[in-house]
């Protein structure tokens, strides 16, 4: 009985921990109003979570309907996230409880239709996500015309083959910020007069013209006439190259648009030359080439109109592996009127002279990431080239390696004012450099520095960031000379120590941390009398009082700040202190004093001694450790003879006051009277007078062949009877459990054992024990079986099968009668 009911308890506790692991596959915010179950393989809506829910995620999941009962608790949602999910159909009135929802997205599911009956209730809708889905028509219905509160729309997937131009007249009344369309691979169909009715600041073009060209013509003529902010089309040619005479771009400048992105997708010569051509007729301002496929066009055009009157803000060429793409008409005349231009990682490694001679009105020009070298950069061809607007140059995330080669280009700029080289190979070199004076701002962050980088140095610096570059000095006659430094930035170095006398009269920002110097001098800042703002934390401080005496006497008539100060041993400064006089930091006074740093430690140590103490004392662990060393001396002196070993007694029996009469009165009789009889101990009657209990309880423990213990609910309660186990269990523990026999006088169940005997927790948890019967017949097999038990080796059988055998026995008898 006790059997089954523990497995039908175990069984129940099982159900009860996946049911409560499923509740928490959601992460709550602390406020209650965020849950995120992203990607928690639900298959519904979870109905557990906070009723004030603003923000839910059920992203990545396998949803598969939504019905009225799923988010009908749910009344104050803002946001719902159901995209990647395997979501079909969407019963009417699901969302009726939700009416202040304003975000939806339905994004990568499986409808086969838009969902448009459902959506009525949303008149507070901003944001609907309906697109990467199976429906294979993008026709809005007209409940859509109800959700006048819209502002964002993405609709379409890889079924749809046609636009009809009554698609999306639902929206004609609604002035939208974005829409967004996606097709299958190739468009097949494009009715005109589909797009004449979108009102929208941004349009995104998700369709491909390989096999319809002349599609993109009659979009592009809908959109005449209309004001857009941007238009942005992705593939437009995604498995082939554009090779026909028709302009499908003709109708572009009659757009009133300020961007226009190609992001991916194949171009060559003669796409990009319609596009610029176009492009520089329109009022466009940016143009982004994002990520496309470029190649050089075998039959292209040689009698075209030259591009020299490209007016643009921003020319973006971005993530191109062919850098082709720079010289297609190999005249450069297209940079000509760029105010900013951009060539990221375009895979180049020099520019042409001719290209720096174009760019003559660019005022930022970032070449970053691509694989420009020093001496490309220093051809002598190239020594006209004369910038005189340009104020900002990128060239980080190259392969520069020498400082000397951008003084050498630069010269001749008038108005540069930064030079970012971050990321570069700079330092190797000892150089040399005369800069052009304008320069202001140098950041050499990432590079390979040593000192004699300050030789190269524009000194009319006033901001100079040098951070994560190996430096491990300063050369201090530099700053002798850069006198308009304000902001010095050096953290995450390996500067081993601050020079004192440091003269620099307008440094107001100073970075330090994550270096190597452990010690601050007080002539190290004294000098520097616009100093705010000191950050110096990470760095391998030893804390003396020169530190202390350097903040008491020198900076404390200062307004001076000094966050992320040093985090290490007794070194802490405090983080708010900006722009007010120092009146607290540490280390203080009680830091830099030896004896009184000595009297605290001393008094803090010795109230945890007298905490540890208290807490031995309570949890008996002096008990514990002489008992353990008594097991482990008797545990040594037994494995020198263990299967020779003759015992004192057959039998210890382990049990508690109350169950003694029973013990005297039956165990003992029936044990020591019988034939053969059995040499029984007893702690009342064996103990040696005058000896310590605990030793009494080990030695005769140790001097039993066997141990027994009569289990009741009194011996669980004793705290001797739990000493004897703890004996009993060290002892198996270098033994074998066969020499432990469980009588069990009453009922008591495995979780009423001290979770500590975690070994015979599992004894009795299997029933590995001897039950005593109150009826009379029962009791002439028990007897049986336990002198049985006494009188076999404890070698007869292997481990601590010996119990279960004669376990299983009783069983069998007991079933038969």
């Amino acid at each position: 009985m006790f059997h089954h009911s523990g497995r039908l308890t175990l069984t129940l506790i099982l159900l009860f921990e996946v049911v409560k692991l499923c509740e928490l596959v959601c992460h709550i915010s602390s406020n209650g109003k965020h849950a995120n179950c992203h990607q928690a393989n639900l298959g519904y809506v979870p109905q557990d979570l906070p009723r004030d829910l603003e923000y839910l995620d059920l992203s990545y999941n396998n949803i598969t309907k939504l019905n009225p009962s799923m988010l009908s608790r749910y009344h104050y949602l803002d946001t719902l996230n159901l995209s990647y999910n395997n979501i079909s159909r969407i019963e009417n009135g699901s969302f009726k409880a939700n009416l202040l929802l304003r975000n939806l997205s339905l994004f990568n599911n499986s409808f086969t239709e838009i969902p448009a009956s459902s959506l009525e209730p949303l008149t507070r809708l901003q944001i609907l996500d309906l697109s990467n889905n199976y429906y294979r028509f993008v026709t809005l219905e007209k409940g859509f015309s109800k959700l006048v509160n819209l502002q964002v729309v993405s609709i379409g997937g890889p079924l749809v083959s046609m636009v009809q131009g009554h698609d999306f007249v639902a929206l004609k009344n609604i002035s939208l910020q974005k829409f967004s369309l996606k097709s299958k691979s190739s468009l097949d169909y494009y009715e005109p007069g589909a797009f004449s009715v979108l009102n929208t600041d941004v349009l995104w073009l998700d369709i491909a013209m390989d096999s319809s060209t002349n599609l993109l013509y009659d979009m592009l003529k809908d959109l005449a006439g209309k004001k857009l902010n941007t238009l942005r089309f992705r593939n437009l040619f995604e498995f082939s190259y554009y090779d026909l005479m028709l302009d499908i771009f003709s109708f572009l400048p009659a757009i009133d648009l300020k961007n226009l992105v190609f992001y991916r997708g194949k171009f060559n010569e003669n796409l990009l030359r319609l596009i610029l051509q176009n492009v520089q007729n329109s009022n466009i301002e940016n143009l982004l080439l994002l990520s496309v496929d470029f190649a050089r066009s075998p039959n292209a055009n040689k009698t075209v109109v030259a591009i020299d009157n490209l007016v643009l803000r921003h020319l973006i060429i971005k993530d191109i592996n062919n850098p082709d793409i720079l010289r297609f008409d190999w005249t450069f005349t297209w940079f000509r009127k760029v105010t900013q231009l951009s060539i990221i990682n375009v895979n180049f490694n020099f520019i042409p002279c001719d290209a720096w001679e174009e760019m003559t009105n660019v005022v930022t020009l970032n070449i970053s990431g691509n694989r420009l070298l020093s001496s490309y950069l220093s051809e002598k061809l190239c020594k006209q080239n004369l910038l005189p607007n340009i104020e900002t140059f990128n060239v980080s995330n190259n392969q520069i390696d020498s400082l000397k080669t951008i003084s050498l280009l630069t010269a001749k700029w008038p108005k540069l004012i930064q030079v970012d080289l971050t990321n570069n190979i700079i330092g190797s070199y000892n150089e040399s450099c005369v800069w052009t004076p304008s320069i202001r701002i140098l950041i050499l962050r990432d590079n390979m520095l040593t000192v004699d980088v300050f030789q190269c140095l524009p000194i009319t610096l006033e901001y100079l960031d040098m951070s994560d570059s190996y430096l491990e000095r300063l050369d201090m006659r530099y700053f002798d000379q850069a006198t308009n430094i304000t902001q010095l930035i050096l953290r995450k170095n390996k500067i081993k120590f601050i020079p004192t006398g440091w003269k620099s009269p307008n440094l107001q920002v100073l970075s330090l941390e994550m270096n190597s110097f452990g010690a601050i001098v007080q002539g190290s800042f004294q000098d520097l009398l616009q100093l705010k703002m000191l950050t110096a934390g990470n760095n391998p401080y030893h804390c003396t009082c020169d530190l202390y005496d350097f903040f008491t006497e020198t900076l404390t008539d200062r307004s001076l700040s000094l966050p992320d100060w040093p985090e290490k041993y007794f070194c802490h400064y405090p983080l708010e202190l900006l722009d007010t006089r120092i009146e607290y930091f540490s280390p203080g006074k009680l830091e830099c004093d030896i004896h009184l740093v000595v009297g605290i430690s001393v008094s803090v140590t010795a109230v945890v001694v007298i905490v540890c103490m208290l807490l031995c004392y309570w949890f008996d662990v002096p008990w514990y450790l002489r008992a353990t060393c008594q097991v482990i001396k008797s545990k040594y002196r037994s494995k020198k003879g263990q299967e020779t070993r003759e015992y004192t007694y057959n039998a210890f029996i382990s049990y508690s006051y109350s169950d003694a009469d029973w013990v005297r009165g039956v165990l003992l009789p029936h044990l020591e009277n019988s034939n053969p009889s059995y040499r029984v101990c007893i702690h009342e009657r064996d103990f040696l007078p005058g000896k310590w209990i605990i030793d009494n309880i080990i030695e005769n423990i140790e001097n039993s062949h066997k141990i027994i213990f009569v289990l009741s609910h009194n011996f669980v309660n004793s705290d001797w009877c739990n000493y004897e186990l703890y004996f009993a269990h060290q002892r198996a523990v270098g033994h074998v459990f066969e020499d432990i026999i469980l009588v069990v006088k009453e009922n008591v169940r495995m979780e009423d054992l001290p979770k500590r005997f975690c070994k015979l927790r599992k004894l009795l948890s299997t029933k590995t024990y001897l039950e005593w019967p109150l009826e009379e017949n029962r009791q002439t097999f028990f007897w049986v079986q336990l002198k049985s038990i006494l009188a076999k080796g404890s070698r007869s059988l292997v481990g601590y099968d010996n119990i279960s055998l004669v376990h299983e026995t009783v069983n069998e008898v007991v079933d038969t009668k």
